[in-house]
């Protein structure tokens, strides 16, 4: 099989300095695209992944913002751009997850889920366009989760959230068309909290078909897949979770 390059291309990720946004920022480096990192807090772990990156022989930058806040989600996309030279790509990864009962979310827990997950994508993209539209051509990426696809009764403002992402995404694939193709990655359990007891986990990992947990690499394929292979696909949800959607 022909090892797929992406040598030149520029991608903004929001969320890039940890985790799963990590793993998705080294991946498409490893193919040649040079990288914009997002993040909020995690200075360090920005620095320390943009080395990483840069490792690949590609350019990197990191770019602060707490895109929760409309102009600082646009003037995010706007540094990253100057910053890179461009943009091909954008990933929305930056995420919130917390998980209460009904009765103890509270204001915060519910603002920082939506605007998180919800608005902060929604600007991002918004500005992503107006810079993708010009050149004729783009791709976003929304890292929506199973949660936004199936009821999780302790995660109330996450399930909402995220599947207003899908809903933003399929919206956003009809208003950005032709030129721009919008897909989300609803991943199911990649990671469980390290609070969670052995008898929990296997549990949780019995009502997976697969009998596994993913891992963050599984979700930068698919990202790397919308991203490249994928020139006939927009408005679709790819689901990584092992079946679990199925039971």
């Amino acid at each position: 099989m022909k090892e797929i390059s992406l040598k030149g291309k520029k991608a903004v990720i929001t969320g890039g300095a940890k985790n799963m946004g990590r793993i998705i920022a080294l991946e498409l480096a490893r193919l040649g695209v040079d990288i914009a990192v997002g993040y909020y807090k995690s200075f360090r772990e920005a620095e320390m992944t943009v080395k990483e990156i840069q490792a690949f022989g590609v350019k990197a930058l990191s770019v602060k913002a707490d895109i929760r806040k409309s102009s600082e989600a646009e003037g995010f996309v706007e540094s990253a751009v100057r910053g890179l030279g461009g943009i091909d790509y954008l990933i929305n990864n930056a995420g919130y997850f917390q998980s209460a009962d009904i009765d103890k979310v509270d204001r915060k827990m519910w603002f920082d889920a939506l605007t998180t997950n919800l608005t902060g994508p929604f600007f991002c993209a918004q500005k992503a366009a107006e810079y993708m539209k010009r050149q004729g051509s783009g791709k976003i990426v929304n890292i929506s989760s199973l949660g936004g696809i199936r009821p999780w009764p302790k995660s109330i403002p996450y399930c909402a959230s995220k599947a207003g992402l899908i809903m933003l995404t399929q919206c956003l694939a009809v208003a950005l068309a032709p030129e721009i193709q919008v897909n989300a990655i609803a991943p199911g359990m990649i990671t469980l909290p390290d609070s969670y007891s052995d008898e929990i986990r296997e549990r949780i990992v019995k009502r997976i078909p697969l009998k596994k947990t993913g891992k963050f690499e599984d979700i930068a394929k698919a990202v790397v897949f919308l991203l490249s292979e994928s020139n006939f696909t927009t408005g679709e949800v790819l689901t990584i979770d092992g079946g679990q959607k199925l039971r």
